[in-house]
């Protein structure tokens, strides 16, 4: 946990639907997941306790990333339902903040989604991906020829494809975004 105060980044974002309404990738994955997307009667009522923390938050993110088409949709209805408020901000244009929530100390992977409490400071983090989602793509990618086979560029496209496309259709892969932030917020 950081003990630096990031609400100066929180300030600096956007609310969702300026985030939304300035993308040119992946909008309608993002869309759909944000308005097909349903909550179970114990989500609710978890979210419904989150509400008291008063905490807000920060998402690390770019409308290119597959995994953030997936798990923005999810966390804005779950903050919604929570009275969280989130900021977003492009990964890119916020390294020096993206830089100290690297995943595995190195990859600026997204999304990040800094959850900080009622003084501005972090409370948790989750992201990029559930773990159910990681294992799907691990296993994927063990699928591909090696890196120098000539059809590997043409492969890792189709792989990212077909990715992005089941975890933004189905809500089997939804809901295992749903149970990981609410572990992650339980902690």
């Amino acid at each position: 946990m950081s003990n630096v105060n990031q609400s100066s980044w929180f300030e600096k974002g956007m609310t969702f639907e300026q985030y939304r309404d300035s993308m040119n990738v992946n909008k309608q994955e993002l869309s759909r997941v944000y308005e097909q997307l349903t909550f179970s009667e114990e989500d609710l009522a978890f979210w419904k306790e989150l509400s008291a923390r008063n905490w807000k938050g920060i998402v690390l993110t770019a409308d290119w990333c597959g995994d953030a088409a997936l798990c923005v949709p999810v966390i804005q209805r779950i903050v919604e339902e929570s009275n969280i408020e989130l900021r977003f901000l492009i990964r890119d244009e916020n390294l020096e903040l993206m830089d100290q929530y690297l995943t595995n100390g190195t990859a600026r992977a997204i999304p990040i989604f800094v959850f900080l409490d009622q003084d501005g400071y972090e409370a948790c983090v989750w992201g990029p991906r559930s773990p159910e989602v990681q294992e799907m793509i691990t296993t994927a990618r063990a699928t591909l020829p090696a890196t120098d086979a000539p059809d590997f560029e043409e492969k890792q496209k189709q792989l990212y494809r077909t990715f992005k496309e089941t975890i933004t259709t189905d809500p089997a892969v939804w809901r295992t975004v749903i149970e990981s932030v609410k572990a992650r917020l339980k902690a």
